[in-house]
């Protein structure tokens, strides 16, 4: 799978935060509005009323208020509504390689799965964050999307450059 580089993360981390298990670190610095509309593009819709769900495939881009997720897969699966009608968002599942971007922050994993009602999204495989020369790993990242924390589990490994300049560092 190929790495889109992150532009910018706005996350603290200090030097103890290195191979810690079970960190808690900031995302996005600001809230995000679960209530605000749901766009979702893609190359290919497939609709499946019968359980509730749509696939969307192909250079999928959902947005949600300054929330930002691409991914090659985004299964959507609707709350029941009234008489067993369709109704809201319940959750949507991305698979194949997800990139979240809120803001100026950004985060890659090969899985992500969003509840709307619980305004969280758990990132799973291969999880990274990145801030300029400094980067955190780990497997799995749950975010908070209401006040703007994530917590990351699993491995955790953070590589802190001290340089201002990032010359001569590799």
């Amino acid at each position: 799978m190929v790495r889109i580089a992150a532009s910018t993360i706005a996350l603290i981390a200090w030097a103890g935060l290195a191979a810690a298990q079970g960190t808690q670190v900031t995302f996005g610095g600001m809230t995000q509005d679960t209530s605000a509309p749901v766009e979702v593009t893609a190359d290919q819709l497939e609709v499946n009323q019968g359980n509730g769900t749509a696939l969307y495939t192909g250079n999928v881009v959902i947005g949600q208020g300054d929330m930002r997720l691409a991914a090659p897969r985004v299964l959507v699966v609707y709350a029941e509504g009234q008489n067993g009608s369709q109704g809201r968002i319940q959750r949507m599942e991305a698979s194949g390689g997800v990139t979240l971007v809120s803001g100026e922050e950004a985060a890659e994993a090969e899985r992500a799965d969003y509840d709307i009602d619980a305004g969280t999204v758990v990132m799973t495989g291969n999880v990274l964050l990145t801030q300029g020369g400094n980067a955190l790993t780990s497997e799995r990242m749950v975010v908070n999307l209401t006040d703007g924390t994530a917590q990351m589990a699993g491995r955790v490994q953070t590589v802190i450059n001290q340089g201002s300049s990032g010359q001569g560092q590799n």
